[in-house]
């Protein structure tokens, strides 16, 4: 699964348009990334990212929306921006997972966050992200890379 940086922002970028779309609609996430796969020319490897993304922030959303709410209480999840909300989501599982490099999940998520979300939105992507990464740096994980 050797896919290049700009492919993985593009499979990011693609990840979170399909859980932005579950989130609003509540629609299949299978179908849903199914069918911008289908619209997309990304690379098979780079697709595999993708489906990798969408199907582990799903399987994990509970522990994810809980560290979400404990780093930032002001903003109860259903009220948090869906673009913002589902940023944290993604970046979140990648620092969970250690998919990719701790500083490279949260500068994507910034990325991100500046291409889909608010004005104000980078800055509190990053404010999160850096306080959830802190946390994980303090607490040790078991051998399936979660925290424990």
């Amino acid at each position: 699964m050797k896919a290049s940086l700009l492919t993985r922002r593009e499979a990011r970028a693609m990840a979170l348009q399909t859980l932005f779309e579950v989130d609003c609609t509540g629609h299949d996430a299978t179908g849903s990334l199914g069918r911008l796969l289908e619209d997309s020319s990304l690379p098979e490897d780079t697709s595999t990212f993708t489906r990798e993304l969408v199907l582990k922030v799903l399987e994990n959303r509970g522990t994810i929306d809980e560290l979400i709410q404990k780093f930032a209480p002001a903003w109860p999840l259903q009220q948090m921006a869906v673009v913002d909300r589902n940023i944290l989501r993604l970046a979140i599982y990648e620092l969970l997972s250690a998919v990719v490099p701790a500083k490279v999940a949260i500068n994507e998520a910034v990325e991100l966050a500046k291409a889909f979300g608010s004005d104000s939105s980078p800055k509190f992507i990053n404010g999160v992200l850096g306080s959830v990464y802190a946390e994980l740096m303090q607490h040790p994980k078991n051998e399936e890379g979660v925290t424990i």
